[in-house]
């Protein structure tokens, strides 16, 4: 399939009347949000949650566990489930802006979709990463067009989007790494048992962890769960409770400004000290100076 027209200038230039300033911003379609950025960043520690994010204008660059992923104009990422990783815009200006779309995936259209449509199941083996790149094809990029173009049109948003995001959702499930969504999202695959036993982390980070319990509940033997979790997640059980943890406690500290012996204490350190030893490893200075470096920005204003 050929386009007659320039997806990219035209969804930049709808990206760029709903986006009007740097940031993420959402849109009146729900599942939608567009990031712009004029400038490259600093690495920003965060979660990805399941989504299609595809990159319009500049590039960036994630790290997940040890694995570092590059992606730019033309790629769109595929994320499976939620993955703590580490992220910054690589490749942006004021002239040429890094726009990005999001489209939030939500597990029920994905198992409602495959329950209709003819889409192959992927061959029994283990899962893969849970995140992927993959170059939007002509009819993916039609798609995404469309639905920017109902931003121009909100009366149309209720009928049309959920369409055309069925397309998109098509388009992915069809695509090179399609399998890797599907074997999170059918039950009672090792990739669902893992995004049921990430869920758990998700809501008890702070709880004690024996990896017995969580892989008995998800009913997968020990070794089993260790191999698919880091095959999926690029790091072990015990890693991705300490991304999550220290996470927490960084919001904790610049957003409720607790010091850090309460925010370690709130998300599940006993040890001030193996607190702070951890927080420095993974953003590379002390709670008290990320502190200080984080905040005065924002005070000398």
């Amino acid at each position: 399939m050929t386009l007659p027209f320039n997806p990219y200038q035209e969804i930049a230039s709808i990206a760029a009347r709903h986006a009007g300033a740097e940031g993420e911003f959402r849109t009146a379609i729900e599942s939608l949000g567009i990031s712009r950025r004029h400038t490259p960043s600093a690495p920003c520690h965060g979660s990805y949650r399941p989504c299609i994010a595809i990159v319009i204008q500049g590039a960036k660059s994630l790290r997940l566990g040890t694995d570092v992923i590059n992606y730019g104009a033309g790629d769109y990422l595929l994320t499976s489930l939620d993955l703590p990783v580490i992220w910054r815009v690589v490749e942006a200006s004021a002239e040429v802006p890094h726009f990005c779309l999001t489209l939030g995936i939500n597990s029920e259209k994905v198992l409602e979709l495959l329950s209709r449509a003819d889409i192959p199941r992927p061959i029994a083996q283990g899962p893969g990463r849970g995140i992927a790149v993959n170059v939007a094809t002509p009819e993916f990029l039609d798609a995404a067009v469309r639905l920017l173009r109902l931003l121009d049109r909100p009366k149309d948003i209720a009928a049309m989007a959920p369409l055309i995001e069925q397309e998109i959702l098509y388009r992915v499930l069809t695509g090179p790494d399609g399998g890797r969504l599907i074997n999170i999202a059918v039950a009672d695959s090792h990739g669902n048992r893992i995004a049921r036993a990430i869920a758990w982390l998700r809501q008890h980070f702070a709880s004690s962890l024996r990896i017995e319990d969580l892989a008995e509940q998800v009913n997968m033997s020990v070794s089993s769960f260790h191999h698919h979790f880091k095959s999926i997640t690029a790091m072990t059980p015990v890693q991705y409770q300490k991304q999550l943890r220290l996470h927490e406690a960084r919001r904790l500290m610049l957003v409720e400004r607790l010091d850090a012996g309460t925010a370690g204490h709130r998300v599940g350190y006993q040890s001030p000290s193996q607190f702070s030893r951890e927080y420095s490893r993974i953003y590379g200075l002390s709670p008290a100076r990320d502190m200080e470096a984080a905040r005065e920005p924002v005070e000398r204003t």
